[in-house]
């Protein structure tokens, strides 16, 4: 399928760009069908000389199937939909890696649990922007905000969250390709909004060991 979304390189990604196109292609159609049924209507009952108006009470059969057959889409859609963000919202796997991200005015602060694998310990690793994670691992994200409603934004993971001041939020990814991905605040924050943006590094086992050792502190 030609695609000018961001490459997908998400365990779920996949299902989410099925049901966005499929909602797309849904009211596509309903768009084209619903112009051109509007414009000929305007053409063969314009107004015309020697032709007087008449009233007409409708169509039965033709409002009740234009009413069901949207609902019999709509309620596909929703149960597509329940599906789909109920096995990635509420079904996290347990976490191969994690890291906390707190957003503020206007970057990410990025913690690491260090080597002891815990937060809030003298060996918690911060900085300011960018993530590293290991290739086709899952990484469990505690999502804060220290200020206003921002929004987690990862384009090529299909994966998108506000941040909301005083929860604590899990989200969750599994990248299978290594690479550098965007990371924006989608959510308008303030003043700075549009210079908020960090990166996601997907890294090989090998690269995420070097990046370890480089910059976490020892034990």
């Amino acid at each position: 399928m030609l695609s000018w979304l961001p490459e997908d390189v998400s365990t779920f990604g996949g299902e989410i760009d099925r049901l966005f196109y499929a909602i797309y292609y849904i009211t596509g159609v309903a768009l084209v069908v619903v112009t051109a049924l509007m414009i000929i209507f305007l053409i063969a009952y314009r107004r015309r000389e020697g032709r007087r108006a008449t009233y007409t009470h409708g169509n039965t059969a033709l409002e009740i199937t234009w009413t069901v057959i949207p609902a019999i889409v709509f309620i596909g859609l929703s149960f597509a939909s329940v599906s789909t963000w109920g096995k990635i919202k509420a079904h996290a796997p347990p976490p191969e890696a994690v890291v906390q991200v707190t957003a503020k005015q206007f970057n990410w602060e990025v913690v690491y649990p260090g080597p002891d694998g815990k937060f809030g310990t003298e060996d918690d690793f911060q900085v300011d922007n960018d993530i590293h994670v290991p290739v086709k691992k899952v990484v469990h994200v505690q999502l804060k905000s220290k200020d206003v409603i921002h929004s987690f934004f990862l384009p090529n993971l299909r994966l998108k969250q506000d941040a909301v001041p005083g929860k604590d939020i899990l989200v969750w990814f599994e990248a299978v390709k290594p690479g550098k991905y965007e990371l924006p605040c989608a959510e308008l924050c303030g003043f700075g909004h549009s210079g908020m943006k960090g990166w996601l590094y997907v890294d090989s086992p090998e690269d995420y060991a070097k990046w370890q050792q480089a910059t976490w502190p020892a034990k």
